[in-house]
């Protein structure tokens, strides 16, 4: 199951735990924080847009195996959802973003204004967009399942 921590948003002075996986979409560098998965990064991520620090290299992390393991299955096309206890580091309105990712289904979207108004604040669109931007845990958090409500990917991350 996704667990969500709630109030989580000064987790800088903590150590994560990381290891990186091969992907069919680049390199990937998974990260760890606690007994939860708090980070997906690309290879080419802006290091300024997920803040974690310090963190150090475990390669049998259970967590950072595990995580490795369901990404495996979702590329092979043998996983459609994710079930692991996550650790989001931001703020309370980014979480709550952050936890509407986690109910588009499998091969939906949903536009920013939608999300925004799944939160309760309708008028927050271009906030949800800059928080989805933030999202530290890419792919399994599914930023790129949101749109603009023109049908169009815009201000995509990854």
């Amino acid at each position: 199951m996704i667990c969500p921590n709630e109030n989580r948003t000064d987790m800088t002075s903590h150590s994560y735990f990381y290891k990186t996986m091969r992907s069919p979409v680049g390199l990937l560098t998974l990260v760890a924080y606690d007994h939860g998965l708090a980070a997906v990064l690309w290879e080419n991520d802006d290091p300024k847009r997920v803040r974690l620090s310090p963190m150090h290299e475990d390669t049998k992390h259970p967590v950072l195996a595990e995580a490795e393991r369901q990404l495996q299955d979702y590329f092979a096309g043998k996983r459609e959802k994710f079930e692991m206890k996550l650790n989001f580091n931001g703020t309370e309105f980014q979480q709550k973003v952050w936890a509407a990712l986690l109910t588009i289904p499998f091969g939906e979207t949903r536009s920013y204004a939608q999300i925004a108004e799944q939160i309760g604040n309708p008028n927050a669109v271009r906030a949800v967009g800059a928080a989805n931007g933030r999202n530290p845990i890419s792919i399994i958090a599914p930023c790129h399942r949101v749109i603009g409500s023109n049908g169009k990917l815009t201000g995509f991350a990854g």
